[in-house]
């Protein structure tokens, strides 16, 4: 009676996964067509967080966590993850709405890619030169790519706990030579040069490739380092000398000329707004953390990414498969 009762069980377990299963994941695709209809299918998406005057207004754009461009649009259902087309079509919008006065960056990164930190620092100096007055408030961290993206700004906030500075650049291989030899594994490449293996994972690299890469490191490098000078109004010479990859505390910081001053983002607001002066409407680019009175809590979104596949893991193999070989990347590695 006990195996016929737990084979009923584990089948109606089995059943309900499958359908649950297929229902999220298609309920999870129409429900965000739904919300693109009910915003107008506007891409990016904003909403007013602090009324005010519409004729002058303050942006926030979110950059948290790794910055790294897996080519996916954002969803509302992952409002904690990092989308790099948001951020950047975000920042066209900036640019060219003359409403917009101020950019509230609030910044909580590791860094990440070379590519996308420059595609932001782009777009911000843009957004600069077009007038609109930049500060940057840092959370928990604003590392390497994180400080990247935060050196144009006008004015930079941290916390005393926040972590900053990283100032570098780092390109990894992984060598499993030996362990393919122990398993008795062989490889066999066919190269149109000798260059086009550079770092494979199944060799030793060469001294000229090793010579190649750090190279482009170093070219990299110096990248980091006038952006940091320009933005921060500091000598090549004073960036190299705290630029060596270490991380910073905030007050740190801004002993060392990286900050500006100590603060939370309630701080760095209140001081764009008295910059902008007036009353100024502040907005918000992201899909908003509820919806219809539906208020998800960071748990509730992590177990539905777990549900519908969006997790970690799954940002990592997609990760993976989207972007091949050696990635320079600016980003604090933990």
């Amino acid at each position: 009676m006990k195996r016929i009762i737990a084979a009923v069980i584990a089948a109606t377990l089995l059943v309900f996964g499958v359908f649950f299963s297929i229902f999220t994941n298609l309920w999870a695709s129409d429900f965000q067509e739904t919300v693109d209809q009910f915003a107008g299918g506007e891409f990016p998406p904003t909403q007013v967080v602090e009324q005010g005057d519409p004729n002058s207004k303050i942006a926030m754009i979110n950059i948290e966590g790794t910055m790294v461009d897996t080519g996916n649009q954002q969803s509302m259902f992952a409002a904690q993850e990092y989308n790099h087309q948001l951020i950047i079509e975000s920042l066209k919008q900036v640019i060219e709405d003359d409403t917009i006065k101020g950019v509230l960056l609030n910044v909580d990164s590791p860094g990440g890619g070379v590519y996308e930190s420059a595609e932001i620092h782009k777009y911000l100096v843009q957004a600069k030169e077009a007038g609109k007055v930049i500060y940057s408030s840092m959370g928990g961290m604003a590392a390497s790519g994180g400080y990247y993206v935060s050196a144009p700004a006008d004015q930079i906030f941290a916390s005393e706990e926040t972590m900053t500075g990283s100032i570098g650049v780092i390109m990894q291989s992984i060598n499993f030579q030996q362990l393919a030899e122990d398993l008795g594994i062989e490889f066999n490449s066919y190269t149109s040069g000798d260059m086009k293996e550079m770092l494979s994972s199944t060799k030793d690299p060469t001294e000229e490739e090793e010579r190649y890469v750090q190279g482009m490191v170093d070219s990299m490098f110096d990248d980091f380092v006038q952006v940091v000078a320009d933005g921060r109004g500091m000598s090549e010479d004073e960036v190299r000398n705290i630029a060596d990859g270490r991380i910073y505390l905030g007050e740190e910081a801004v002993d060392n000329g990286l900050v500006d001053q100590l603060g939370h983002i309630e701080d760095a607001t209140a001081a764009l707004k008295e910059e902008v002066g007036g009353n100024p409407q502040i907005i918000e680019y992201g899909y908003a953390n509820n919806f219809a009175g539906l208020n998800l809590s960071y748990g509730a979104k992590s177990i539905f990414g777990e549900l519908t596949g969006q997790n970690d893991i799954a940002r990592v193999e997609q990760l993976i498969n989207n972007r091949q070989g050696l990635q320079p990347m600016y980003l604090y590695d933990r």
